[in-house]
């Protein structure tokens, strides 16, 4: 049996600049992201029997890949090219989906490398997120980033540059370590209770951004500028002046769709800066999932957002990566 797991992410600055439809034609894009102490796992192991047994939200028992109806398990078996399949695939995780924290590239870069430790292949961090980044966006079509992919393989808080060439390149961001326990000890995140696919809003960046849309192109230009920005600020120990940009970031962020926040997330937005936060956004696309602040009084902003009803989801940073656990 091998069982491998993969962080789920928060989004620290840059977010939706890893899109191919942006970086592609716009010079390249920039973002930092941290891992999170929060996985999916994923356990593989060969039956006694011939076929492909998958548990996850469903059960499927099917003969051959093409019958696989989970497409991501589907494309990834493809691409393994495995002719008379022996495979079971158990896939579990910390977090549901549909929550903002890259869900969807963990689950494909843990699935990846525990067919690959299945099959006794050793894959280094930067191939293992290409390769989910084309399963996800090249054989599925899907109109998403490359951040959850790249950061859930390499872990840690790390800087990635997304080339027009479509090379990437990822490196550690340099902050003091009393600046990265201040950091850890003072983000938190706190479930709004909405969870949504991030596909919506995203087909519409995907869209405006290669229709050239002045105004997509102009808030990601921003969002961008701000990337290089949060990171400076982390890596002088300005810890604070970053949480002042989570929030520059959000008010541009909401410009970028009307399906951005609705009134009750701008709501305990609002109660969360006025009750000891510093600056905060949602985590991920936009539309749900967790509101993440920086706290200046954890005490009262954790106080008010129980009152508003929002669970804490307490979290540290994770600087291993998509690993292998059991082999």
């Amino acid at each position: 049996m091998i069982i491998t797991r993969s962080p789920l992410r928060i989004s620290l600055g840059g977010g939706g600049t890893d899109l191919p439809s942006y970086y592609r034609e716009q010079g390249g894009g920039f973002l930092l992201a941290g891992a999170i102490n929060k996985y999916v796992y994923v356990t593989v192991l060969r039956p006694f029997t011939e076929g492909i047994y998958l548990k996850y939200s469903q059960l499927e028992n099917v003969k051959t890949v093409g019958e696989v109806q989970h497409r991501l398990i589907r494309e990834a078996l493809a691409m393994l090219g495995l002719k008379t399949p022996q495979i079971e695939i158990t896939t579990l995780a910390d977090i549901p989906a549909g929550t903002g924290l890259g869900s969807s590239g963990s689950f494909t870069t843990a699935l990846l490398k525990a067919l690959h430790a299945h099959r006794r292949h050793i894959l280094l961090p930067e191939d293992l997120a290409e390769k989910a980044c084309h399963i996800e966006i090249e054989r599925l079509g899907e109109p998403v980033g490359k951040q959850d992919q790249y950061i859930a393989a390499y872990g840690g808080l790390t800087c990635f540059t997304f080339n027009p060439d479509d090379t990437v390149e990822a490196r550690p961001l340099a902050l003091p370590i009393d600046a990265l326990f201040e950091l850890e000890d003072n983000l938190l995140l706190f479930f709004t209770g909405y969870t949504r696919s991030a596909g919506e809003l995203l087909q519409d960046q995907h869209s405006r951004s290669q229709k050239n849309d002045p105004a997509m192109l102009e808030n990601l230009h921003y969002v961008k500028d701000l990337g290089f920005r949060s990171k400076e600020r982390l890596e002088r120990g300005d810890v604070a002046g970053f949480g002042k940009l989570m929030h520059e970031h959000w008010e541009n962020k909401k410009k970028r769709s009307g399906g951005m926040s609705n009134e009750r997330i701008d709501h305990c937005y609002e109660v969360g800066r006025q009750n000891g936060a510093v600056g905060g956004k949602l985590v991920g696309a936009g539309g749900g999932g967790f509101l993440m602040f920086l706290a200046e009084d954890k005490s009262r902003l954790r106080k008010a957002m129980l009152q508003e009803g929002l669970e804490e989801l307490r979290f540290s940073f994770d600087f291993e990566g998509t690993k292998v656990v059991l082999s």
